[in-house]
This record gives C-alpha cells, structure tokens and sequence, in this order.
C-alpha cells in the first residue's frame, strides 16, 4: 500500500530496515512485541468483523510469544536519529537510560486485573511526559490485541516531531499510526509481517484517510 506519504509494506522488520542507510529516518516510533503472551485469545474468522469493545476476541497468534532480540533494537537506531519505544520497560537489557519516558495513563484505574497504563522509552533529553485517554476511546473498529488509540499517535507526533519528518514504524499493528501520520503530514514506511494484520490496516488506513488518492 503507498500513498505519497505512506509506504506500508507486508514484510519482516529487519528486511525493511536493512534496505535504509544509517539516520535515514528522523524519527522511529514502534511498538514491538513484549514477549507476554498479548497475541490473541480465540480463533475467529475476520479480524475486521468485530467490534471495538472490551472483551472482543481475536485470532490465537504467537507473535507476542517472545519479545526482540538486540539485533533489532541496534538495527533500530541504525537506521532512525531518534526513537520512542513502546514497552520500553521490557527492553531495559537492551536501550540506554533516559529521563524521557512517555507515559500512557488508559484511566483504568478503576481495574485491578490490568495494567493502568504504558511506558515508553524516548532518546529525546527531558521529562517524562504523559498523555491521557481511554484505551477504547477510538471510534473505529478495533482490529489487534493491542491496538493503540489514533489520538495516542497524534500526541507524538504534536510533542515528538515536525510536519515532513520521515517516520518508521517496524510494527504497524492496527496502522492508529499511519492514519495520525496522514494528518499530521508526515513521511511514513512501515511494516506489518502477519498477513490478517496487514490487510486489515490497510482496510482501515483507507477508510480513515478516504480523500487521500492512492497509487
């Protein structure tokens, strides 16, 4: 799928990235696997068949079976000048110590049984910085285990990056960050490797940014 700001490819993370000189993107903002056991609690027979509610199950799938090697996180910041990583504080064997964390409050606070929120590890110097809002709160439909809210990926790139920066995410999950991107007026390459992710993305990165004329 291309647009002429969107290059989101079906392919493996490393084989993209391996295609790109050192510092060829400005700015990577990924959301890797865990390694927790996120990828799924169902067999069903459409991903883009349900509905955007808690309790909605997904295909049973293995890619949150193990998280990254080192490999990845050094071809990561390779090929981009600055990073924010999602679940970065599973990664700690692997990424330097920063002050710059971002924070996702999910206001769940209400919920003993799940995580109240998610961290980010940012190369950027500075504070922690943290965005508020539900993890339910975009209107589409939800497609991935852990999809990440559209308005997440607006925060970023408002806080985090400029209009025409070149943009990669190696994880594009539910693509909530192509379609921020797209309105945000970046220069996105991204990849999703699992084929009922990928083309469930690219339904709805259509849908959402439907003025948009592809190529």
């Amino acid at each position: 799928m291309k647009t002429n700001t969107l290059d989101i490819r079906q392919m493996d993370c490393m084989e993209l990235m391996a295609q790109y000189p050192d510092n060829h993107f400005d700015l990577a903002v990924v959301d890797p696997p865990y390694g927790i056991g996120m990828g799924g609690n169902a067999q069903i027979k459409s991903l883009k068949s349900r509905p955007n509610w808690a309790g909605c199950k997904y295909a049973k799938k293995e890619w949150d079976n193990a998280a990254p090697t080192s490999e990845y996180f050094k071809e990561l910041t390779r090929v981009s000048r600055n990073q924010i990583i999602w679940g970065g504080n599973y990664f700690t064997n692997y990424l330097p110590p920063t002050k710059s964390w971002c924070y996702w409050d999910k206001k769940m606070s209400h919920n003993k049984n799940f995580s109240h929120g998610e961290l980010a590890w940012a190369s950027f110097g500075g504070i922690l910085r943290q965005f508020s809002r539900s993890a339910t709160g975009d209107s589409d439909r939800k497609i991935h285990p852990t999809q990440k809210p559209v308005k997440l990926y607006d925060w970023i790139f408002a806080n985090y990056a400029e209009k025409g920066m070149k943009i990669l995410d190696t994880h594009l999950g539910s693509g909530s960050s192509a379609i921020a991107s797209h309105y945000a007026g970046m220069h996105l390459t991204a990849c999703e490797l699992d084929e009922d992710y990928y083309k469930a993305a690219c339904e709805r990165i259509h849908r959402e940014t439907s003025q948009q004329t592809f190529l």
